[in-house]
């Protein structure tokens, strides 16, 4: 499995609707509160204003930075490769595991070095390479003080891709506030999931002005809805505390769930909204899910893990209570 959220491919499978699966393979937050906005001849007949101004401006005030240190693409995958084609042929440091499509966005492939960051942390880049790190990770969800990694990649003069896109699940510290001291740095921040809009493609870039300015981005790359969607989500005041509270609880009562199965060997501590875990069984219990119409992430595509592995991502009570009864049924 190379991604989660292939609900279609599995339900093909198994022989039902995409829509009765529980998705644990897509760790996009649960919360969904109302739309409050509604499409409108005039939304979908007239132009996006092509700076999508009033979206930068809401952007600019949820993150503390400036609207001249934003660039917007659809979704956070289109953000990566528009990024990569203006890195050319450097040499790239890909701190894995990590996600997947990192490596298939490098223009040479010839120059990945692919660090361990589980036993090889703190392996100096070579002097003007590009380096690219998840924090939190995928798929363990580890979240890593950078200050000394930071500090190794300054030294080292490297162009640093830090993609912050889990987050705000639990209000971790970003290093947003190293963009106008460091003009070697791009935040890769996607909007897909805190914000519980996976069918809606927003991904941003966030960098020092001058590189911004020599970004390509596409003219309207996105839609006037998608752009209303994010921003009435950003300026909800009550979307993050109530988004915080029922992953604080839903996350206790996955790890629950997850320990009480007694399945696996090993259950990695969770810095973000899903949980990696370790068990020989691990294929079995897999398939003995999605009979159950239950689907969950295969880590065998990651580097450095195998298929032992599997990724659960934090979902609502009602799914939750499925997964341990399905749980309790495997033999």
């Amino acid at each position: 499995m190379k991604h989660g959220a292939n609900i279609y491919k599995y339900a093909s499978q198994i022989g039902c609707k995409a829509n009765e699966i529980i998705d644990f393979s897509s760790n996009i937050n649960s919360y969904h509160p109302p739309l409050n906005i509604t499409p409108t001849n005039n939304m979908l007949a007239k132009y996006p204003d092509t700076h999508y101004s009033s979206l930068k401006k809401s952007i600019a005030k949820k993150h503390q930075i400036k609207k001249s240190q934003i660039a917007l693409y659809n979704g956070a995958t289109s953000a990566i490769f528009e990024l990569f084609k203006t890195f050319k042929k450097k040499k790239t440091y890909l701190y894995a595991p990590l996600y997947g499509e990192y490596e298939k966005a490098v223009q040479d492939k010839s120059k990945i070095v692919k660090i361990n960051r589980f036993k090889n942390l703190y392996t100096k880049p070579e002097k003007g390479s590009v380096v690219v790190f998840v924090n939190p990770s995928t798929p363990d969800a580890s979240h890593y003080d950078l200050i000394k990694l930071f500090s190794i990649w300054k030294k080292q003069k490297c162009t640093v891709v830090l993609d912050e896109s889990f987050l705000e699940f639990e209000n971790l510290k970003s290093l947003r506030n190293q963009i106008n001291s460091y003009n070697k740095l791009y935040i890769i921040q996607s909007f897909t999931k805190f914000y519980s809009c996976g069918g809606v493609r927003i991904g941003a870039i966030f960098s020092h002005k001058s590189n911004i300015l020599k970004l390509k981005t596409p003219m309207w790359n996105l839609s006037s809805f998608d752009a209303e969607f994010l921003k009435e989500r950003l300026q909800d005041k009550k979307f993050d505390k109530q988004s915080r509270k029922l992953h604080k609880r839903h996350k206790k009562e996955l790890l629950r769930s997850l320990k009480e199965s007694k399945l696996f060997s090993k259950i990695y501590k969770s810095d973000s909204n899903f949980v990696m875990v370790k068990s020989k069984k691990s294929k079995e219990i897999f398939e003995h899910l999605l009979h159950h119409k239950i689907l969950v992430r295969t880590c065998g595509s990651f580097d450095f893990l195998t298929n032992d592995y599997l990724r659960f991502a934090v979902k609502d009570s009602n799914a939750h209570n499925k997964l341990t009864e399905a749980l309790k049924s495997f033999h």
